[in-house]
């Protein structure tokens, strides 16, 4: 009786996917990973590549700052298509480009009309298999990223961000920015050697992701891309990351700004690393919304009420090995500095006690899941979307995997990490103050 009931009771319901669009994924023999997304552009296309390597990989003291680098270099051109005949013909067929680098990935975006995919597919497959510079440029290159630096360190941003890494850090190269060390960056025109080195060791096939999203013939796309990288060939290096010894906290950051600004406080912590297989990463992200984010009580006391506050936010991105979490804030003058760091202390104590907002909680997962849905207007915020998620955490399913993870998120995940890495001993306090007596550094 039992059974013949059970055998007539209908199938439970897996969960609706999070992600609305099939993802086709194909390795090529030579590791390369393409993922396909037909998406409703008609005559349009992104065609993103990802690259693993960020500063993250930047091993040898002395050497920092080189995956940005290439950012910079990757536009430089073939023997086929040199530098100025290249991008000539990618905006002659009415393509934009840009690419971004992060702590773990190297991102170059393309977008433009499908009638010249083919044409594309060409000029990306030959930048990537037969990137050529002589030594001249790449000088004139490093003296431009010299450039970028000094135009970010003019940002309080940047001083700000050097600091924390620094107290935060002593070994893992997350101690320095995506920019690098400033020193290094100053010798990167005695580094032209080493610049090939470090291009042979990342830009390999087994170490790149092609993303394409838009209008496409799948048939059509997956024969020009086998014809053309397939015969690319490299596997990445294998190098050991340095592993970040324990953190013995608290620790204060200190930055005296001699310009007029306003000052700030912020206080990070040591957090694990976004990972496929654990729910640290969707945590982290419900966590950065329900401490810091416009509903927050907090929000609405420093920022609303008391007016202490010209801006509240959180400071988190997925990492692939441990990181930092943290709550930000700009003051509108010094005198509010104590008072807002007990309030965001105060914040993350009353959620260590086990006191939370169920009702907040559920609507921050459903914002989170519905935002990521409404910002897929285009096929590049689909691309977009896939190459962090999949750069990162890795694995063909990666972004469907991240928003499960959020869904799942309870009030008890939320303590419980709290608990554990919300303390003393994993916490650093930004001191940023305003002296414009003082001469700059």
């Amino acid at each position: 009786m039992l059974l013949s009931l059970l055998l007539t009771m209908p199938a439970l319901a897996a969960p609706p996917r999070a992600f609305p669009w099939p993802i086709s994924t194909t390795t090529l023999k030579n590791g390369l990973t393409v993922m396909r997304v037909p998406f409703s552009s008609p005559g349009i296309v992104a065609y993103y590549t990802v690259v693993r390597v960020g500063s993250r990989n930047e091993v040898e003291p002395g050497h920092t700052g080189f995956a940005h680098f290439f950012e910079h270099m990757m536009f430089r051109g073939t023997k086929r298509f040199p530098e100025g005949a290249r991008s000539a013909l990618i905006g002659k067929l009415g393509f934009t480009e840009n690419a971004f680098t992060s702590d773990d990935v190297t991102v170059y975006t393309v977008n433009g009309p499908t009638s010249d995919l083919d044409t594309l597919i060409d000029v990306e497959a030959d930048r990537f298999r037969n990137l050529e510079y002589a030594e001249e440029p790449f000088k004139t290159e490093a003296a431009a990223v010299l450039g970028e630096y000094n135009k970010n360190a003019a940002n309080p941003y940047l001083r700000i961000e050097e600091a924390v890494l620094g107290a935060a850090f002593t070994k893992h190269p997350y101690r320095h920015t995506t920019l690098g060390f400033v020193e290094d960056i100053r010798a990167m025109p005695t580094r032209y050697e080493y610049s090939k080195q470090f291009f042979k060791r990342w830009y390999t096939p087994d170490n790149c992701i092609v993303i394409i999203v838009g209008d496409f013939d799948d048939a059509k796309l997956m024969k020009t891309i086998e014809a053309q990288y397939g015969p690319w060939q490299g596997k990445a290096a294998k190098v050991t990351i340095p592993v970040e010894p324990p953190f013995k906290g608290p620790a204060l950051a200190k930055v005296t700004w001699t310009s007029p600004t306003l000052p700030r406080t912020a206080v990070h912590f040591r957090t694990p690393a976004s990972t496929p297989t654990t729910k640290d990463g969707a945590i982290m992200t419900v966590l950065s919304q329900y401490l810091a984010g416009p509903t927050s009580p907090l929000f609405k006391s420093l920022v609303l009420e008391k007016q202490l506050v010209e801006r509240l936010g959180p400071s988190f991105q997925d990492h692939r090995d441990p990181s930092l979490f943290g709550l930000e804030a700009r003051l509108k003058n010094e005198a509010a500095r104590a008072e807002v760091n007990v309030a965001m202390n105060t914040a993350i104590s009353e959620l260590t006690k086990g006191t939370v907002d169920e009702k907040r909680l559920t609507d921050i997962r459903d914002h989170l899941r519905f935002d990521l849905l409404m910002r897929f207007e285009s096929p590049s915020e689909v691309a977009e979307a896939i190459a962090w998620a999949t750069g990162i955490l890795g694995g063909a399913d990666a972004l469907e995997q991240q928003q499960q993870q959020l869904m799942t998120v309870t009030s008890k995940d939320l303590v419980a990490f709290a608990k554990k890495h919300l303390v003393d001993a994993n916490r650093v306090t930004l001191e940023f103050t305003v002296d414009a007596k003082k001469e700059a550094p």
